[in-house]
Protein backbone atom coordinates (compact mmCIF):
# COMPACT_ATOMS: atom_id res chain seq x y z
CA UNK A 1 0.00 0.00 0.00
CA UNK A 2 1.31 3.51 -1.33
CA UNK A 3 0.68 6.86 0.77
CA UNK A 4 -0.36 5.17 3.64
CA UNK A 5 -0.40 7.69 6.27
CA UNK A 6 1.24 7.10 9.43
CA UNK A 7 -2.16 6.70 11.74
CA UNK A 8 -3.32 4.09 9.66
CA UNK A 9 -0.32 1.94 9.97
CA UNK A 10 0.62 2.40 13.80
CA UNK A 11 -3.43 1.52 13.57
CA UNK A 12 -3.43 -1.52 12.10
CA UNK A 13 -0.05 -2.50 13.69
CA UNK A 14 -1.86 -2.40 16.68
CA UNK A 15 -2.49 -6.39 16.83
CA UNK A 16 -5.62 -7.66 18.68
CA UNK A 17 -5.73 -10.61 20.56
CA UNK A 18 -8.48 -13.11 19.39
CA UNK A 19 -11.12 -15.33 21.10
CA UNK A 20 -13.56 -17.55 20.24
CA UNK A 21 -16.65 -17.23 21.95
CA UNK A 22 -20.01 -20.24 22.05
CA UNK A 23 -23.17 -18.77 21.53
CA UNK A 24 -26.41 -20.76 20.39
CA UNK A 25 -23.97 -23.67 18.54
CA UNK A 26 -21.55 -21.42 16.55
CA UNK A 27 -18.24 -20.24 17.15
CA UNK A 28 -17.79 -16.79 16.81
CA UNK A 29 -14.72 -15.42 16.15
CA UNK A 30 -13.64 -11.68 17.83
CA UNK A 31 -11.09 -9.38 18.21
CA UNK A 32 -10.14 -7.89 21.55
CA UNK A 33 -8.00 -4.37 21.92
CA UNK A 34 -6.68 -3.07 25.06
CA UNK A 35 -7.05 -4.31 29.16
CA UNK A 36 -9.58 -6.23 31.20
CA UNK A 37 -11.06 -4.66 33.29
CA UNK A 38 -11.45 -1.22 31.25
CA UNK A 39 -15.17 0.23 29.69
CA UNK A 40 -16.48 -1.41 26.47
CA UNK A 41 -16.67 -0.67 23.48
CA UNK A 42 -18.33 -3.56 20.91
CA UNK A 43 -18.53 -3.05 16.86
CA UNK A 44 -20.43 -4.87 14.74
CA UNK A 45 -20.04 -4.41 11.03
CA UNK A 46 -22.28 -4.40 8.00
CA UNK A 47 -23.74 -7.13 5.30
CA UNK A 48 -20.96 -9.24 3.93
CA UNK A 49 -18.63 -7.49 6.20
CA UNK A 50 -16.30 -8.65 9.44
CA UNK A 51 -14.84 -7.29 11.93
CA UNK A 52 -11.53 -6.65 10.33
CA UNK A 53 -13.34 -3.42 8.87
CA UNK A 54 -12.99 -2.02 12.01
CA UNK A 55 -9.44 -2.84 12.47
CA UNK A 56 -7.88 0.77 11.84
CA UNK A 57 -11.07 2.75 13.72
CA UNK A 58 -10.95 0.45 17.31
CA UNK A 59 -7.01 1.36 18.88
CA UNK A 60 -8.55 5.64 18.45
CA UNK A 61 -10.05 4.15 21.93
CA UNK A 62 -7.41 2.73 23.75
CA UNK A 63 -6.00 2.91 26.11
CA UNK A 64 -9.01 4.34 28.14
CA UNK A 65 -11.56 1.71 26.77
CA UNK A 66 -11.47 -2.08 25.92
CA UNK A 67 -12.75 -2.76 22.64
CA UNK A 68 -14.41 -5.62 20.76
CA UNK A 69 -14.90 -6.69 17.23
CA UNK A 70 -16.82 -9.74 16.42
CA UNK A 71 -17.85 -11.30 13.04
CA UNK A 72 -21.64 -12.18 12.98
CA UNK A 73 -21.97 -15.78 12.17
CA UNK A 74 -22.17 -15.78 8.36
CA UNK A 75 -19.35 -13.11 8.04
CA UNK A 76 -15.35 -13.77 8.56
CA UNK A 77 -14.18 -16.50 10.71
CA UNK A 78 -17.28 -17.42 13.11
CA UNK A 79 -19.46 -20.44 11.75
CA UNK A 80 -22.27 -20.39 9.41
CA UNK A 81 -25.82 -21.37 10.12
CA UNK A 82 -28.63 -22.98 8.40
CA UNK A 83 -30.83 -19.56 9.06
CA UNK A 84 -29.79 -16.26 10.07
CA UNK A 85 -31.80 -13.64 11.85
CA UNK A 86 -31.28 -10.58 14.16
CA UNK A 87 -32.38 -12.77 17.02
CA UNK A 88 -29.51 -15.11 16.86
CA UNK A 89 -27.22 -11.85 15.97
CA UNK A 90 -28.02 -10.55 18.75
CA UNK A 91 -27.91 -13.63 21.28
CA UNK A 92 -24.31 -13.88 19.42
CA UNK A 93 -23.48 -9.89 20.23
CA UNK A 94 -24.61 -10.51 24.08
CA UNK A 95 -22.91 -13.96 23.96
CA UNK A 96 -19.21 -11.73 23.09
CA UNK A 97 -20.12 -9.34 25.73
CA UNK A 98 -20.17 -11.61 28.35
CA UNK A 99 -16.81 -13.43 27.37
CA UNK A 100 -14.98 -9.75 26.81
CA UNK A 101 -14.21 -9.13 30.80
CA UNK A 102 -15.56 -5.12 30.43
CA UNK A 103 -15.47 -2.89 33.85
CA UNK A 104 -19.40 -1.86 33.08
CA UNK A 105 -21.87 -2.05 30.17
CA UNK A 106 -20.46 -1.50 26.85
CA UNK A 107 -21.44 0.97 24.58
CA UNK A 108 -22.58 -1.13 21.25
CA UNK A 109 -21.93 0.69 17.97
CA UNK A 110 -23.11 -0.87 14.61
CA UNK A 111 -22.71 0.26 11.07
CA UNK A 112 -25.68 -0.71 8.69
CA UNK A 113 -27.11 -4.54 8.91
CA UNK A 114 -24.87 -4.61 12.14
CA UNK A 115 -26.82 -0.94 12.90
CA UNK A 116 -29.65 -3.03 12.66
CA UNK A 117 -28.42 -5.75 15.35
CA UNK A 118 -27.69 -2.75 17.61
CA UNK A 119 -30.88 -1.73 17.71
CA UNK A 120 -32.19 -5.19 18.82
CA UNK A 121 -29.59 -5.98 20.85
CA UNK A 122 -30.40 -2.87 22.29
CA UNK A 123 -34.11 -3.61 22.56
CA UNK A 124 -33.79 -6.91 23.96
CA UNK A 125 -31.17 -6.24 26.12
CA UNK A 126 -31.17 -2.91 27.34
CA UNK A 127 -29.77 -3.65 30.81
CA UNK A 128 -26.77 -5.06 29.19
CA UNK A 129 -25.60 -1.92 27.62
CA UNK A 130 -24.51 1.16 28.63
CA UNK A 131 -25.58 2.82 24.85
CA UNK A 132 -25.82 2.49 21.28
CA UNK A 133 -24.86 4.16 18.37
CA UNK A 134 -26.28 3.45 15.24
CA UNK A 135 -24.45 4.46 12.07
CA UNK A 136 -26.23 4.99 8.50
CA UNK A 137 -28.94 2.21 9.03
CA UNK A 138 -32.02 2.88 7.45
CA UNK A 139 -34.83 1.01 9.28
CA UNK A 140 -37.84 1.75 6.62
CA UNK A 141 -35.71 0.55 3.85
CA UNK A 142 -34.44 -3.04 2.52
CA UNK A 143 -31.17 -3.44 3.88
CA UNK A 144 -28.58 -2.85 0.48
CA UNK A 145 -27.44 -6.45 0.33
CA UNK A 146 -30.47 -8.02 0.63
CA UNK A 147 -32.08 -5.86 -2.36
CA UNK A 148 -29.02 -6.86 -4.44
CA UNK A 149 -29.86 -10.41 -3.71
CA UNK A 150 -32.88 -10.17 -5.01
CA UNK A 151 -32.73 -7.94 -7.99
CA UNK A 152 -29.23 -10.14 -9.13
CA UNK A 153 -27.53 -13.60 -8.64
CA UNK A 154 -24.34 -11.72 -7.11
CA UNK A 155 -24.98 -13.73 -4.20
CA UNK A 156 -25.96 -17.10 -5.99
CA UNK A 157 -23.09 -18.65 -5.79
CA UNK A 158 -20.18 -18.48 -3.71
CA UNK A 159 -17.05 -17.02 -5.85
CA UNK A 160 -13.83 -18.33 -5.99
CA UNK A 161 -10.60 -17.58 -8.00
CA UNK A 162 -6.88 -18.92 -8.96
CA UNK A 163 -5.24 -15.85 -7.56
CA UNK A 164 -6.10 -13.30 -4.43
CA UNK A 165 -5.34 -10.55 -6.48
CA UNK A 166 -8.10 -10.92 -8.66
CA UNK A 167 -11.03 -10.16 -6.09
CA UNK A 168 -9.20 -7.42 -4.05
CA UNK A 169 -8.93 -6.06 -7.60
CA UNK A 170 -12.51 -6.28 -7.97
CA UNK A 171 -14.07 -5.72 -4.43
CA UNK A 172 -16.86 -3.58 -3.94
CA UNK A 173 -19.14 -2.27 -1.63
CA UNK A 174 -23.08 -2.46 -1.87
CA UNK A 175 -23.86 -0.19 -2.13
CA UNK A 176 -20.82 1.74 -4.25
CA UNK A 177 -19.94 4.82 -2.94
CA UNK A 178 -17.91 7.69 -4.41
CA UNK A 179 -15.03 7.65 -2.59
CA UNK A 180 -12.73 5.19 -0.56
CA UNK A 181 -9.12 6.08 0.85
CA UNK A 182 -7.43 3.70 -1.14
CA UNK A 183 -4.76 1.65 1.93
CA UNK A 184 -8.16 1.44 3.98
CA UNK A 185 -10.03 -0.20 0.73
CA UNK A 186 -7.08 -2.28 -0.30
CA UNK A 187 -6.50 -3.72 3.60
CA UNK A 188 -10.22 -4.63 3.73
CA UNK A 189 -10.83 -6.49 0.52
CA UNK A 190 -7.16 -8.93 1.72
CA UNK A 191 -8.41 -9.45 4.99
CA UNK A 192 -12.11 -10.21 2.96
CA UNK A 193 -10.89 -13.41 1.39
CA UNK A 194 -10.28 -17.15 2.81
CA UNK A 195 -7.97 -20.16 0.76
CA UNK A 196 -9.43 -23.08 0.53
CA UNK A 197 -7.99 -26.65 0.85
CA UNK A 198 -7.97 -27.11 -3.12
CA UNK A 199 -6.04 -23.65 -2.92
CA UNK A 200 -8.74 -21.22 -4.19
CA UNK A 201 -10.08 -17.76 -2.66
CA UNK A 202 -13.12 -17.29 -1.75
CA UNK A 203 -15.19 -13.93 0.01
CA UNK A 204 -15.56 -15.19 3.91
CA UNK A 205 -19.01 -14.27 4.12
CA UNK A 206 -22.13 -16.89 3.73
CA UNK A 207 -24.10 -15.88 0.28
CA UNK A 208 -27.05 -17.54 2.19
CA UNK A 209 -27.13 -14.89 4.88
CA UNK A 210 -29.25 -12.02 2.26
CA UNK A 211 -31.48 -14.75 0.96
CA UNK A 212 -34.13 -15.04 3.50
CA UNK A 213 -36.78 -12.35 4.36
CA UNK A 214 -34.75 -10.46 7.25
CA UNK A 215 -36.61 -8.99 10.52
CA UNK A 216 -37.65 -5.40 10.75
CA UNK A 217 -35.11 -3.24 12.99
CA UNK A 218 -38.03 -0.60 12.74
CA UNK A 219 -40.18 -2.74 15.29
CA UNK A 220 -37.66 -2.93 18.16
CA UNK A 221 -36.58 1.13 17.68
CA UNK A 222 -39.47 1.98 20.41
CA UNK A 223 -38.27 -0.52 22.39
CA UNK A 224 -34.64 0.68 23.12
CA UNK A 225 -34.05 1.95 26.91
CA UNK A 226 -30.64 3.24 26.92
CA UNK A 227 -28.58 5.96 25.79
CA UNK A 228 -28.53 5.69 22.04
CA UNK A 229 -27.49 7.87 19.17
CA UNK A 230 -27.73 8.05 15.00
CA UNK A 231 -24.88 8.75 12.66
CA UNK A 232 -26.42 9.32 9.40
CA UNK A 233 -23.85 9.88 6.74
CA UNK A 234 -23.87 12.85 4.26
CA UNK A 235 -24.15 10.60 1.49
CA UNK A 236 -25.34 7.59 3.01
CA UNK A 237 -28.70 5.40 2.99
CA UNK A 238 -30.23 7.54 6.19
CA UNK A 239 -31.98 10.60 4.64
CA UNK A 240 -33.00 13.51 6.33
CA UNK A 241 -36.79 11.63 6.36
CA UNK A 242 -35.22 8.76 7.68
CA UNK A 243 -33.41 10.03 10.28
CA UNK A 244 -36.75 12.16 11.31
CA UNK A 245 -38.60 8.79 11.45
CA UNK A 246 -36.20 7.02 13.81
CA UNK A 247 -35.29 10.13 15.63
CA UNK A 248 -39.64 10.26 16.98
CA UNK A 249 -39.40 6.43 17.25
CA UNK A 250 -36.53 6.46 19.52
CA UNK A 251 -38.10 8.91 21.77
CA UNK A 252 -37.10 12.49 20.75
CA UNK A 253 -34.01 11.75 22.88
CA UNK A 254 -31.37 10.25 20.75
CA UNK A 255 -29.43 12.96 18.80
CA UNK A 256 -28.96 12.57 15.26
CA UNK A 257 -25.67 13.72 13.63
CA UNK A 258 -24.74 13.85 10.10
CA UNK A 259 -20.87 12.93 8.76
CA UNK A 260 -20.06 15.84 6.51
CA UNK A 261 -18.70 14.23 3.04
CA UNK A 262 -19.29 10.54 4.14
CA UNK A 263 -20.84 7.55 1.79
CA UNK A 264 -22.34 5.16 3.36
CA UNK A 265 -18.92 3.16 4.60
CA UNK A 266 -17.52 6.07 6.43
CA UNK A 267 -14.74 3.43 7.68
CA UNK A 268 -13.79 3.42 4.13
CA UNK A 269 -13.96 7.00 3.05
CA UNK A 270 -13.52 9.35 5.96
CA UNK A 271 -12.21 6.93 9.38
CA UNK A 272 -10.99 9.84 11.24
CA UNK A 273 -14.46 11.87 11.44
CA UNK A 274 -15.79 8.77 12.25
CA UNK A 275 -13.68 8.24 15.25
CA UNK A 276 -14.42 12.24 15.98
CA UNK A 277 -17.94 11.31 16.57
CA UNK A 278 -17.59 8.45 18.11
CA UNK A 279 -15.16 10.21 20.65
CA UNK A 280 -17.90 13.28 21.05
CA UNK A 281 -20.67 10.73 22.09
CA UNK A 282 -18.63 8.68 24.68
CA UNK A 283 -17.17 11.89 26.27
CA UNK A 284 -20.33 13.60 26.17
CA UNK A 285 -22.15 10.23 27.96
CA UNK A 286 -19.18 10.10 30.64
CA UNK A 287 -20.21 13.45 31.81
CA UNK A 288 -23.85 13.82 31.02
CA UNK A 289 -26.87 12.65 32.68
CA UNK A 290 -29.46 11.28 29.65
CA UNK A 291 -33.23 12.34 28.60
CA UNK A 292 -35.86 10.13 28.97
CA UNK A 293 -38.90 9.13 26.94
CA UNK A 294 -41.88 11.01 28.06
Amino acid sequence: MTDTPAWFTAAIDTLPERIHVDAVGASINAFVWGDAGKPGIVLIHGGAAHAQWWSHIAPAFLPDYRVVALDLSGHGDSDRRERYGLDLWTDEVIAVIDAAEFASKPVVVGHSMGGFVTIATAARHNDRLGGAIIIDSPVVKIDPEVEQARRTNDFAKAKVYDDPEIPVAKFRTIPAQENYLPYVKEYVARNSLRQFDDGQWGWKFDPTVFIPKRDDASTYLRDIRCRVALLRCEHGLVTRDIGDYMYAEMGRVAPVIELPTAGHHPMLDVPLILITALRSLLADWDHSHPLRRA
